[in-house]
């Protein structure tokens, strides 16, 4: 069985429902989900706030490039574009890690490299699963602890937006 921690976000168009096509394609394969919060842009600053989640999966037969393919096609569904690095989009799917895999290839690094200084998916992953560990960083509950607070305060928990 793979298990594969997901990062999704969406700030452009209809966010929530772009974080919830996401959800849904990934059908019964959705171990369990964090709330939804709203963030800061990174990166490029000058675009709207975001919708963030991240979602915990598991299915037999699927390798990290698996979680890639999938998530790429849901990014695809939701007509996203790739015009800017770090810049505006309909649907971001991010493998965050994939148990038991470590990966340099340019086109998937693994665990993914922003993610410990990443308040937008650190605090979502450890409400999902609050015994979760980054490979090679240790506990996410150390790590969001560490988070500077002006990293804290770029995320706002938003309960009226429920995944499902």
């Amino acid at each position: 069985m793979s298990r594969a921690v997901l990062s999704l976000g969406s700030n452009l168009g209809e966010r929530l429902e772009h974080l919830r096509l996401a959800v849904h394609g990934f059908g019964e394969d959705v171990v369990v989900t964090s709330a939804v919060y709203e963030t800061e842009p990174w990166g490029v600053r000058d675009q709207p706030r975001f919708l963030n989640a991240v979602i915990v999966v598991a299915a037999d037969g699927l390798d990290e490039w698996g979680w890639l393919r999938r998530g790429q096609a849901l990014e695809a569904q939701a007509q996203r574009r790739r015009e800017q690095r770090w810049g505006p989009r309909t649907l971001d799917v991010d493998v965050v890690t994939v148990d038991g895999v470590h990966s340099d290839h340019p086109d998937l690094v693994l665990p993914h490299p922003g993610t410990p200084s990443r308040a937008s998916v650190l605090v979502p992953w450890l409400e999902a699963d609050p015994e979760a560990v980054l490979p090679g960083h240790g506990p996410v509950r150390d790590l969001a602890a560490a988070l500077s607070k002006e990293e804290r305060d770029t995320l706002h928990r938003r309960p009226d937006l429920p995944l499902h």
